[in-house]
């Protein structure tokens, strides 16, 4: 789905683009300069040299992804990041010129920005998949009939072993690539009153499970409060510091308090638990729903 900008925004872009084409261009040694300015001194006077004289670059780059059908404004203002973020990393002493470092990070911002927003679907997260996604459309062109609706077996082979990728891979960008989204809100056939949101399965629980489960779960609730009413204190200190709290005392830290070895207290838990089984038993069917195994690794 194409994304258009309004005529006030194309206005802005036309002069934005207009005043980007008259910057002049800088000689190796200038912009050297200016470079350097910016990283050792911090020179913003240089960086808005450097970076208005270039942006040049982010206008043809932007004009390369047009066919995604993004705002070109948007592409710009992407672009205008990865050119900032040249200018912030760029070294002065490797040898090489600020426009051949500042187009890599320009690709790669507008690269990303078409990645997020061609599609509410993700559509590719590895350098592989990227790859995929924006130089499938430019192979096909080459290898197959313009007017064909799929490419042939052979063909997604072919692609492949360029691309370095899985045939299926190139097989699910094709049909994602050849599909665009769809709004939930739309109507279903021509006439159609229902919405398409309206087939939408809910797979969560229904009315009455819900209730159900708070009713289940108030019973749980009350069986287990009434079981552990029946043990000893010394007893529901056990099961209370060992089984109801997040982070569970250790049969050490429990025969500290309880001036007893910490066997002592594995016996008294295990009695504790067995007391519990029983108690519960008189009023559930599986006990075991409702407590943790005792051979729990200590």
């Amino acid at each position: 789905m194409a994304h258009l900008d309004d005529p006030a925004t194309q206005r802005a872009n036309v002069r934005y683009i207009r005043q980007s084409m008259k910057q002049p261009l800088l000689s190796r040694d200038h912009e050297m300069d200016l470079a350097r300015l910016w990283r050792d001194e911090q020179d913003e006077k240089a960086l808005h040299e450097l970076v208005n004289c270039y942006t040049r670059l982010v206008i043809s780059m932007a004009s390369r992804f047009r066919n995604y059908g993004l705002p070109m404004g948007d592409l710009v203002q992407e672009g205008n990041v990865g050119l900032m973020q040249a200018a912030a990393r760029f070294e002065p002493e490797r040898d090489v010129r600020f426009s051949t470092y500042a187009s890599w990070w320009i690709r790669s911002a507008m690269q990303d920005y078409v990645l997020r927003n061609w599609s509410i679907v993700r559509t590719g997260t590895t350098a592989a998949q990227k790859s995929l996604f924006f130089n499938l459309r430019r192979l096909r062109a080459k290898i197959s009939d313009a007017s064909a609706t799929q490419m042939t077996p052979a063909q997604r082979l072919k692609i492949a072993k360029e691309l370095n990728v899985n045939v299926g891979d190139v097989e699910q960008m094709e049909g994602r690539m050849s599909a665009g989204d769809q709004s939930l809100n739309a109507h279903v056939g021509e006439d159609g009153e229902e919405e398409w949101i309206g087939f939408l399965q809910d797979e969560g629980p229904n009315p009455e499970e819900v209730v159900t489960g708070l009713r289940d779960a108030e019973s749980r609730s009350r069986w287990l409060a009434e079981a552990i009413g029946e043990l000893t204190e010394r007893e529901q200190t056990i099961i209370h510091r060992r089984r109801m709290v997040e982070d569970g005392a250790t049969l050490e830290e429990l025969g500290k308090v309880l001036g007893v070895s910490k066997e002592r207290v594995r016996q008294l838990e295990s009695r504790a638990l067995q007391k519990l089984k029983v108690s519960i038993g008189r009023r559930v069917d599986l006990p075991s729903d409702l407590l943790m195994d005792a051979a729990e690794p200590l």
